[in-house]
């Protein structure tokens, strides 16, 4: 599209066409752009709002045999509950390629949900065991449910722990899940007991220092460590990245704003390796080598998953509505 007029899809439109198998595919395909080069990714930027406390931050990128272009908005606006909002909000913005112009907005507050849980489906189906059918989730916020059931679609899964220091929350998670179709063990435990069950283990908190201690993680796991995306984030702890494999969306964002961070620190990124997840899925880097292995996957999220996510939300909409691009 080449006049200023863009294609608006509102929040309620891109909630109702998204769902985890569109956002497993995108998300798959953002990895596999990073890992063939047509990828490229543009520094961050995090920037405050009018009121304090209030951010926003603006990813963005490109994917050339793609055809995309364009970034994505995010904030948080304590604001928003005086209007009956959710704090957190996301907007993705597509601009034509050829003439730079607005192509699409398309609202992805929900979307996000989506596409942040895909990419922990997408390195779990691709690093954990094939067997794997235990699940440990640390953390029982919104984000938990979108991660438990992109999950559940890649895995068989017989049993779902949950661990979480709001028990209500925790509760109402388990509630949610109890109400899913599907004959599978949901269970409210502690830590020390539900790490060690674990086959899958996710992390999904704002947590600024380690969850759990490194021993109670066994032989065979893969981990999915999903919250950290900040400076002085982190949710596991160097002991267990130590014993691990690790791979990561963006190994040098990961180094930088992610779980990895933590290593580095303490100056043990020379000897660290860290492998991109999408040159596992090119088949140009192996992924579990072993079934005792652990690995772990930090997912700080990069704008080409929000673009190719996005994209196809715009494809559907258009099939949908008949609308013109």
């Amino acid at each position: 599209m080449t006049e200023p007029g863009a294609i608006v899809v509102s929040e309620a439109d891109s909630a109702a066409l998204v769902n985890r198998e569109l956002a497993f595919e995108a998300v798959r395909d953002a990895f596999l752009c990073l890992s063939d080069g047509s990828g490229q990714l543009n520094p961050v930027v995090m920037a405050p709002g009018i009121t304090a406390g209030d951010t926003f931050s603006l990813k963005s990128g490109s994917a050339s045999a793609a055809g995309l272009l364009g970034f994505k908005c995010g904030a948080y606006f304590t604001g928003a509950d005086a209007l009956d909002l959710p704090r957190h909000s996301s907007n993705t913005l597509l601009l034509d390629p050829v003439s730079g112009r607005l192509q699409a907005i398309v609202g992805a507050s929900e979307v996000n949900c989506y596409r942040t849980a895909a990419a922990n489906a997408v390195a779990a189906k691709t690093l954990a065991r094939e067997d794997a059918s235990r699940l440990t989730v640390v953390g029982a916020g919104h984000q938990a449910w979108y991660e438990i059931n992109a999950l559940a679609a890649q895995f068989e899964l017989e049993q779902i722990n949950i661990v979480s220091r709001n028990a209500s929350r925790a509760q109402a998670l388990a509630d949610s899940l109890n109400q899913e179709p599907g004959d599978v063990a949901v269970m409210l435990l502690a830590a020390e007991e539900a790490i060690p069950l674990a086959d899958l283990l996710v992390t999904v908190t704002t947590a600024r220092e380690p969850l759990f201690p490194a021993e109670l993680v066994q032989s065979g796991t893969h981990v999915s460590a999903m919250g950290a995306d900040q400076v002085g984030k982190q949710e596991l702890p160097v002991e267990l990245l130590n014993r691990a494999s690790l791979f990561a969306d963006l190994p040098e964002q990961s180094l930088r704003v992610g779980e990895f961070q933590h290593v580095a620190d303490e100056g043990s990124e020379g000897r660290m390796e860290i492998t991109l997840l999408g040159d596992v899925l090119a088949g140009k880097a192996a992924g579990r080598k072993a079934r005792e292995e652990i690995t772990v996957f930090d997912s700080s999220g990069v704008a080409l998953q929000d673009l190719f996510v996005a994209r196809r939300i715009l494809d559907a909409y258009l099939s949908q509505t008949g609308a013109a691009e």
